[in-house]
């Protein structure tokens, strides 16, 4: 069973086995949503499904308070699930074409829901591509025999705003920001209406988890960089936040990669946040 990451040549093993993985292409671009579809249609591994984050993978019509990526309910995701034919024997596989920008949401929702055999394609279509992998073209054709998926016990941790509000100042909590400094400064604010960051949180953009191809870094690097960051907190302590509960997931997967636990995801992140009354902002 793979339950972090999977390279493109044991990818390539399980494709050729008995059992072959679901493979899921989360393809997006927050500033031109359809482009992800476009992505997927021009180039996509053998078999490969598309997850759209505004369609497939994120609530609609939600209250501003609720963050620009809500979820949606369990059981609306695991009807989806259902839908693209997946069993709870499945090992699923999930990537995209930028690291884990976009497919660490799909991992992540996947043990939300109970499945923990689902891993990230280590370095994305890139890293398969460099090893030499087919790829099709078009929308995925295969026929599929849908199931009806059963929701399990949450494998994953989350927190809301509400709880989070009332912990803040908490000597026991810690909070990672993936945004990019600039954004978590304050100094720019390029998607929602406030500028800041959450009091007292630290910042790791997504990124300085990646080697330059892609690939996330050793484990032992990631352990030494987080150990950095927290200086002497309890990892166990950690939420991890970004804009809208999408590009935090890489560092929580990082966290996991490298030996310090599966720790806790806000899934509003800052668009929630700010779009609370009553929140405190920071900047700096």
């Amino acid at each position: 069973m793979h339950t972090t990451l999977i390279t493109a040549e044991a990818l390539q093993v399980l494709l050729n086995s008995r059992q072959p993985p679901l493979i899921f292409d989360c393809s997006f671009d927050l500033t031109d949503p359809a482009a992800g579809r476009a992505l997927f249609e021009d180039k996509h591994l053998p078999g490969a499904r598309h997850a759209d984050l505004n369609l497939d993978l994120s609530a609609h019509n939600a209250e501003p308070g609720e963050g620009r990526h809500p979820l949606p309910s369990r059981k609306q995701f695991a009807d989806w699930l259902g839908a693209a034919g997946l069993t709870t024997e499945h090992q699923v596989v999930v990537y995209d074409r930028l690291g884990a920008h976009f497919c660490g949401r799909l991992w992540w929702m996947l043990k939300w829901v109970g499945h923990e055999a689902v891993a990230v394609l280590d370095g994305g279509l890139p890293a398969w591509l460099a090893e030499g992998g087919s790829t099709e073209k078009g929308p995925s054709v295969e026929s599929i025999k849908e199931t009806d998926y059963p929701l399990r016990d949450p494998l994953v941790n989350s927190i809301g705003t509400a709880t989070l509000t009332q912990r803040i100042g908490d000597p026991k909590l810690t909070i990672i920001d993936a945004r990019a400094a600039a954004r978590f400064r304050g100094d720019v604010e390029p998607l929602d209406p406030v500028a800041g960051h959450i009091p007292g949180a630290l910042n790791r953009p997504f990124s300085d988890n990646l080697m330059p191809d892609g690939r996330f870094k050793p484990a032992e690097t990631l352990r030494a960089e987080f150990n950095a960051l927290l200086a002497g907190r309890d990892a166990q302590g950690v939420v991890h936040q970004c804009g809208s509960g999408v590009s935090a997931i890489p560092n929580l997967l990082a966290m996991e990669l490298a030996g310090l636990g599966r720790t806790t995801l806000y899934p509003g992140s800052w668009s929630a946040w700010c779009n609370t009354p009553g929140t405190s902002r920071a900047r700096s």
